[in-house]
């Protein structure tokens, strides 16, 4: 329970494999963030580079956060560079991978909350309130490093998107928009 003297804590957790080119948009973003002055981001807010360590993630999150944002790409249809804004809200995702061994090197955002709901079932923890996606639509997802230019050209607006959606936070219990292009 947080009060008006302890700030509800947020996550904003960049991830991707930045060996896969445009893979890499959510940590590049994250990395930016963290080099914006300090009081740009509300109290109690913490940045993580989780990279392909979605398991990781998941363990993190059971730490007691209201709030995660997660920083990825999206692959939608739509011209390289565009930027969508996901609300998943705190329900588990009704996309599930199947049962089996966990490939820890390929968790896509569904992966990694799924297995937060399945980690919270066995082990207890707060789930979040609120789950956002940052997502981006790539160009490239080949071997290399580095952006490509339309995915690079995102990042500062991307960058800008988080800071507006964690300054404008509804309320616990506020409805929401499901989505937001």
């Amino acid at each position: 329970m947080t009060t008006a003297e302890t700030p509800a804590r947020t996550l904003v957790a960049g991830v991707g494999n930045i060996f896969l080119s445009d893979d890499g948009f959510g940590v590049e973003t994250v990395r930016r963030l963290g080099r914006l002055d300090p009081s740009r981001l509300p109290p109690g807010t913490e940045l993580m580079d989780a990279g392909i360590r979605g398991v990781h993630l998941a363990y993190k999150l059971l730490e007691g956060y209201r709030t995660l944002v997660l920083l990825d790409i999206v692959a939608r249809g739509g011209p390289p560079g565009t930027l969508c804004t996901i609300d998943v809200g705190p329900r588990p995702p009704d996309a599930r991978p199947a049962p089996g061994p966990l490939d820890t090197h390929a968790m896509d955002p569904a992966t990694v909350l799924g297995l937060l709901h399945d980690l919270h079932a066995g082990a207890g923890g707060t789930l979040p309130d609120e789950v956002y996606v940052v997502g981006c639509e790539p160009l490239d997802t080949a071997d290399g490093m580095g952006l490509s230019d339309p995915v690079e050209a995102a990042v500062d607006p991307a960058v800008e998107r988080v800071l507006d959606l964690l300054s404008r936070r509804p309320a616990p219990g506020a409805d929401s928009v499901a989505q937001n292009n």
